[in-house]
């Protein structure tokens, strides 16, 4: 079983995946002060949770966002399962034509989410990522990464919005029942979730028409099976896609 990590700015997700399949997924909260010793401890817990041994473990991928944490992350894991893990970064195989100003400063997740993307559907295609920032990318024929956009995501906006404001109080995110909100928590919550959508179906239509073309817009993010839903252009929802774009990187790189 291949163990597959990304270290985000709000969640790190665990992955198992075994042939080809992701047997198990969960998460921990990203936390820049945990020792490796914590997360070992929270990653074998985790484990234990699915029933899964270290020792079925005969490999480790790791992306990372977060720099302060990726170290801890990572001396934790060899101290659970005994195995140095694989690092998405420059130097791996991806298969990805990144035409980015300096390709280096490309997140490693927006990376991976592109390697699945384009393992499942024909380019040019453009992927959303809806997760602590709303992030969008293209990914042109040739398996060309164009670039993208990089947007405040749903919850810090929410976050910014209330504790800028003085009577706007702290609300859940669930679905408005209507556009024209008939208090102040639902006119919150139609600006904010209307509001996403709205300005992600103007963004595609901002960028196809830069493309000259249409594209198969994909989304993936902890937000994006409540946004999604909302907006008129038709998006497919992958909720996978940083897994299973680790095991094709981690598959493409390994010593046979």
């Amino acid at each position: 079983m291949l163990l597959a990590i990304d270290i985000g700015n709000t969640n790190i997700v665990i992955g198992g995946i075994e042939g080809g399949q992701i047997a198990f997924e969960a998460r921990i909260a990203t936390d820049r002060i945990k020792t490796s010793d914590q997360y070992g401890a929270e990653i074998k817990g985790m484990l234990g949770l699915f029933e899964v041994k270290p020792r079925d473990m005969e490999g480790c991928i790791i992306s990372s966002v977060v720099p302060p944490v990726f170290n801890s992350v990572r001396t934790g894991i060899v101290k659970v399962i005994g195995k140095t893990p694989m690092v998405v970064g420059p130097g791996l195989k991806t298969g990805l034509n990144i035409q980015m100003d300096n390709p280096s400063q490309v997140g490693s997740d927006r990376i991976v989410i592109a390697v699945a993307a384009l393992a499942e559907y024909e380019p040019p295609l453009t992927l959303l990522d809806l997760g602590t920032a709303t992030t969008i990318e293209v990914v042109g024929k040739g398996s060309a990464y164009l670039g993208g956009c990089i947007i405040p995501g749903v919850r810090v906006s929410l976050e910014a919005l209330t504790s800028r404001t003085a009577q706007l109080p702290g609300i859940r995110l669930d679905r408005p029942k209507r556009v024209i909100g008939k208090n102040t928590e639902d006119c919150m919550r139609s600006g904010i979730m209307y509001g996403t959508a709205a300005m992600l179906d103007g963004m595609l239509d901002r960028v196809e028409e830069e493309l000259g073309c249409s594209t198969t817009v994909v989304a993936t993010g902890g937000m994006a099976r409540f946004i999604v839903p909302l907006c008129r252009r038709e998006i497919k929802l992958e909720k996978d896609l940083l897994l299973k774009g680790l095991n094709i990187i981690y598959q493409k790189n390994r010593k046979r």
